[in-house]
């Protein structure tokens, strides 16, 4: 009989996640791919009921990457791109926010704190929703924060039209079965004249999914990320526009010159870390520090102190690591589209 935790985990899922997947990637099938697009809901589940805490231990309450400046600490650059999105949305104290995919909240207190704006997370993951209380409410942002569980798919039927100033997105619309369905939800909840922001996680146009190799790096990815399908750059792209957003801005961030790229902390060197509080955070991605977290994730779980299923998905993290520092070595992969988008005004 599976079990079923108090705090929304569930381990029938966690068993499931890698299942989704064959055992060698490079025999991916189209039947795989669209078996994973139309149970979405459980592939995303399944990978964060198991991956959430390996998260937070591991990288941080922000379940995103960012941009580096030379000498710059790992939690600033983290905040630097949450404050930087907010920025460019030019979000004003007292509008109305969604935070669409919104994990354990850490982007929603940032953003509340530097915008001094109202916030609504919405996140289908009740493990997560749960944490995301807890801390705001430990950051005494309660009375700016809320949460509700729902699917980014039906967002009018939960909240209705018109309903906020402004959306963005970090990382999250990944893990939805096209672009058009998100982001189509996103323009109805919008106001007119009302905002949307997102970071989204692409292939780049110069990936090419007829050459083998490409092909298995997003499946790779895909594999340890909770993601049922990548897709390029283009279709992020066109996809705004086809729903009807004004796309005013558009950059591929991490095609930036940077002297420190993005994914550095995922190659486990320390001599790479870039303040002394950051050797501890780059450690825990090196072969060492692998082999440390995932001894005692099997120990946990064989104690049933973690779900069933929860080694599998670390296991799958460590793939998805290796692929991530891949694609962004070879320019395959970024994980920072950036887009704002406005929906048109109403006519006078």
């Amino acid at each position: 009989m599976s079990a079923a935790y108090a705090d929304g985990r569930q381990q029938k899922r966690v068993e499931r996640y890698t299942k989704f997947w064959q055992k060698d990637l490079t025999h991916e099938s189209d039947a795989d791919n669209k078996n994973r697009l139309d149970k979405y809901t459980d592939v995303v589940n399944g990978y964060y009921d198991g991956a959430t805490e390996l998260y937070e231990y591991g990288w941080a309450q922000s379940f995103h990457f960012s941009r580096f400046y030379k000498g710059e600490g790992f939690l600033a650059s983290l905040a630097r791109h949450e404050h930087y999105l907010a920025a460019h949305m030019n979000l004003k104290p007292g509008m109305r926010v969604l935070d669409v995919g919104c994990g354990v909240g850490a982007p929603a207190r940032e953003i509340a704190r530097f915008a001094d704006v109202q916030i609504v997370g919405i996140n289908n993951n009740e493990f997560q929703l749960g944490r995301a209380r807890r801390y705001t409410e430990k950051a005494g942002l309660t009375d700016q924060i809320t949460y509700v569980k729902g699917d980014f798919m039906k967002l009018s039927e939960q909240f209705g039209e018109n309903s906020f100033d402004a959306v963005y997105c970090i990382e999250a619309t990944v893990h939805a079965p096209t672009w058009e369905g998100a982001y189509g939800e996103i323009l109805k909840v919008l106001k007119p004249g009302g905002v949307f922001g997102v970071y989204e996680w692409c292939m780049t146009d110069a990936w090419d999914p007829s050459i083998p190799s490409h092909k298995e790096l997003a499946h790779q990815i895909e594999f340890g990320s909770g993601i049922p399908e990548l897709r390029p750059i283009r279709l992020a792209r066109q996809a705004m526009k086809n729903v009807g957003f004004q796309l005013e801005h558009e950059e591929d961030l991490a095609a930036r010159p940077d002297e420190v790229p993005w994914y550095y902390p995922l190659e486990g060197d320390i001599s790479k870390a870039q303040t002394a509080w950051d050797y501890l955070t780059v450690w825990r991605m090196s072969w060492s520090g692998k082999l440390v977290t995932h001894t005692a994730v099997r120990l946990m779980e064989m104690f049933r102190l973690l779900p069933k299923g929860t080694w599998e998905v670390g296991e799958s993290l460590k793939v998805a690591g290796d692929a991530l520092v891949k694609g962004g070595q070879t320019k395959l992969f970024t994980p920072m589209f950036f887009m704002i988008g406005r929906k048109p005004a109403e006519d006078n």
